[in-house]
């Protein structure tokens, strides 16, 4: 197994389609879409955000995470992670976790102790309580010293992307199509 950044831009947006449609569900309205045209038109923009894969020896994907830089440029934060074969035992979301631990410096919410568990196994080593009751981990090369430290990730404003999708048809229509074609052509190989 090992993780690579795809980059390809086809590849790319697919891997974000089914990263919004596997987190948010089909029950989601449009939010899977709003997230997509969010982090397409605006975080890939600024190069803000990138798509990694677990992939298995055949570069077929195991896991996808969507990183996102925090507002200081200090860590990347995973918005969005799915796993898409679990059948080999391990949790390749957490492998995936793993392996970046190992290279970057990351940061996570957990919302409860057994996701904080599953963090701690794959490298996320310092955790800190935050007023939400969500507890944020951090690995050993992340910069922060405490909380206050923590600049927040940056993120889409799923209103606001609406908000402009409402104004422009034909950018709705592009966005919709290119979500659709991404769920279609998802690669098997990367």
């Amino acid at each position: 197994m090992r993780v690579i950044q795809v980059n390809d831009p086809g590849q790319r947006e697919a891997c974000l389609a089914r990263l919004c449609a596997d987190t948010f569900g089909d029950n989601a309205g449009l939010t899977p879409l709003l997230r997509f045209a969010g982090v397409t038109g605006v975080l890939f923009e600024q190069q803000a955000a990138r798509v990694l894969a677990l992939v298995d020896d055949e570069s077929r994907p195991l896991a996808l995470a969507l990183l996102v830089l925090d507002k200081a440029n200090q860590g990347m934060t995973p918005m969005l992670m799915i796993e898409l074969d679990t059948a080999a035992g391990n949790s390749p979301a957490m492998v995936l976790i793993h392996e970046l631990a190992q290279r970057a410096p990351l940061r996570v919410d957990a919302r409860d102790a057994a996701e904080q568990t599953r963090f701690e196994h794959a490298g996320i080593s310092r955790w800190f309580e935050r007023a939400s009751g969500i507890r944020t981990g951090l690995n050993d090369q992340h910069p922060a010293s405490g909380p206050d430290d923590l600049s927040p990730a940056l993120s889409v404003d799923d209103a606001a992307v609406a908000q402009s999708l409402k104004q422009d048809r034909r950018l709705f229509d592009d966005y919709k199509q290119r979500f659709v074609d991404g769920l279609a052509h998802f690669p098997a190989t990367l």
